[in-house]
């Protein structure tokens, strides 16, 4: 038996070498691509956000979305994820609150500490301080959100009289909180609307929302599986887009081969200790996951047993032709997400 998910693709507007085109006509291409996943039925569309990478990946995210706002009418739109600890509470609860309103109430922001060392460097940071800097900046940012005009001495910001106007007629914008060992946990529980992760969190997410007093049968969970793709001939299509994802891979295996890693899944692949490799090995390495329909049907029947999952976010893989793209997502479009509605 089938149960509700949304679904919806993440874009990082990478522009690698092998692949480069001028940015204006490429962020042009993706903002038309996103429209027309809206026009097929999907239901979000997601930024992440890292910095100081050559190929081009997104840093200022909260602006593509408001060029996504601009280009569509009903798709959630939000961070996957925003890098919360880099940012100053009060510009990005005011940044956040125009952006719900001129996306019509469709934000949601997906936020966690990154592993990336040199990024905290680069904006003057102490990257082993970020935990704590995070838990300040979401208790600042909820109570800015509630409309209160705050006076806050913490460790790491100091603001009086801070005030949000205009806020969003929501008020609070949704947050959903990443991360994968008990004490981040206990920051999804206090202080997220749902979790950004890995479903086999589920038990821990679970414990950390009774300890909160909060109904675990309320819990949402966001999960990524950028690695995946429905095609009905699989071999066809791994040939075809095993170059792009391999791409993908071994970006973030150097990045990981860098800096600190916190826990599993952060790319939304099941191992993170994920590392650069030639294509033959990346195309036989099983990371690049082709599913037939019935087989994705099947896989997400299967991840809602496990957890209470309510979005499944894809990648357009930085390269890959817009058009090629978009055949892709037609077949799960008309084959995958109508067993979920």
């Amino acid at each position: 038996m089938t149960g509700k998910l949304g679904f919806g693709y993440l874009y990082d507007f990478r522009n690698p070498a092998q692949w480069q085109r001028a940015p204006e006509a490429l962020y042009s291409e993706i903002l038309d691509t996103v429209a027309e996943t809206e026009a097929l039925g999907f239901d979000g569309a997601w930024v992440p956000e890292h910095h100081l990478a050559d190929d081009g990946y997104i840093s200022s995210p909260l602006v593509a979305l408001a060029a996504i706002a601009a280009r569509t009418s009903r798709l959630r739109l939000g961070s996957g994820i925003a890098l919360g600890p880099l940012y100053e509470p009060l510009r990005f609860a005011e940044d956040c609150a125009v952006l719900d309103a001129l996306s019509g109430g469709r934000l949601a922001m997906g936020l966690a500490i990154g592993y990336r060392a040199r990024e905290y460097a680069a904006h003057g940071l102490d990257f082993t301080k970020r935990g704590a800097r995070f838990d300040e900046f979401l208790h600042v940012v909820r109570r800015l959100w509630d409309g209160e005009t705050v006076n806050f001495e913490g460790r790491f910001f100091n603001l009086k009289g801070a005030k949000v106007r205009p806020l969003s007629s929501r008020g609070q914008i949704p947050l959903y909180i990443g991360g994968f060992a008990p004490r981040a946990m206990e920051r999804v529980a206090k202080y997220g609307d749902g979790y950004f992760g890995n479903a086999d969190i589920w038990p821990l997410y679970r414990e950390k929302l009774e300890e909160q007093g909060k109904d675990p049968a309320q819990a949402k969970i966001w999960i990524q599986g950028l690695m995946m793709v429905v095609a009905h001939d699989k071999q066809a299509a791994l040939d075809e887009l095993a170059p792009y994802y391999h791409h993908v891979n071994n970006a973030y295996g150097e990045w990981m081969s860098e800096d600190v890693v916190e826990g599993k899944g952060a790319i939304g692949v099941e191992n993170a200790a994920i590392k650069p490799m030639d294509l033959d090995t990346f195309k036989a390495s099983g990371i690049l996951q082709i599913l037939t329909p019935e087989e994705a049907i099947a896989y997400f029947n299967r991840l809602l047993e496990k957890a209470p999952v309510e979005h499944f976010t894809m990648m357009m893989p930085p390269g890959l032709p817009a058009e090629r793209f978009f055949a892709y997502a037609q077949t799960f479009a008309r084959e995958v997400i109508p067993a979920f509605r």
